[in-house]
């Protein structure tokens, strides 16, 4: 017999926070925002492997049956990622390290999670949601930890930010607005479904628009760096050639 799903929830924030004791303490000579990291990492992992699995494999495909019935797998990955927000939202409210658009997208994910559960349909759209949020989520935790260990201004920091964005902007800027057009144009998932799948959207772009900026100032200091060594390479050649001479 399946347990009732308020005590599926729990369990799952049980076991995260179960998980973050543990980081606290093999990584005690670290801040708490370390530990918290790795539970962050952990779960973008597991959520968009059993996400992936769920849209590309089990189904059914979100973009042609939003709004059906829950099946038991997308069930089960919606408790573990309510109870992972639940635990991050009261990690940042507690320790307050996000501001409000960050604490806004855990509330509307919580919201959008606990109404698909309570209603038992359209977890095939906020599964696909999840997909979408997390799938970038490793690469986010990749880049925090290299500026911890003084490795982000290197080959590999530039790396993990240009795969980032290219996912971002991919997955969901791009996949979202087909996710959403076929949200809104099938008469199935409910309204404040689509409402939220809106706002969901919504916030994505207002973190793009983050992105974009920081994305023209790297490259604008990339090109300056790149300007500066290559005069004083051009001045090192010239300088040679005259004391030839």
């Amino acid at each position: 017999m399946l347990f009732p799903l308020p005590l599926r929830v729990a369990c799952s924030l049980l076991a995260w926070l179960s998980l973050y004791a543990w980081f606290c303490r093999r990584y005690k000579h670290r801040n708490y925002e370390w530990s918290c990291r790795l539970v962050t990492l952990t779960h973008g992992i597991l959520a968009t492997c059993l996400s992936a699995y769920i849209g590309f494999i089990d189904g059914p495909w979100p973009f042609s049956h939003p709004g059906s019935p829950n099946t038991t797998l997308q069930v089960h990955v919606l408790c573990l990622s309510l109870g992972y927000f639940l635990f991050d939202l009261c990690w940042c409210v507690y320790f307050q390290t996000e501001g409000a658009l960050m604490l806004a997208h855990h509330l509307v994910s919580i919201l959008g999670i606990t109404v698909s559960l309570a209603l038992g349909e359209s977890a095939a759209e906020v599964n696909a949601v999840i997909f979408g949020s997390e799938i970038t989520n490793p690469l986010l935790q990749a880049r925090w930890f290299l500026k911890e260990m003084g490795c982000y201004h290197s080959f590999t920091g530039d790396v993990v930010d240009f795969f980032f964005v290219v996912l971002f902007t991919g997955v969901r800027i791009g996949v979202g607005a087909w996710l959403m057009y076929c949200e809104l144009a099938s008469p199935k998932p409910r309204w404040y479904i689509k409402l939220g799948g809106v706002i969901m959207y919504a916030v994505s772009w207002v973190f793009m628009v983050s992105i974009c900026r920081f994305a023209r100032r790297k490259s604008m200091k990339k090109y300056h760096t790149w300007r500066s060594w290559r005069s004083d390479e051009l001045y090192l050649k010239t300088n040679g050639h005259l004391k030839n001479h």
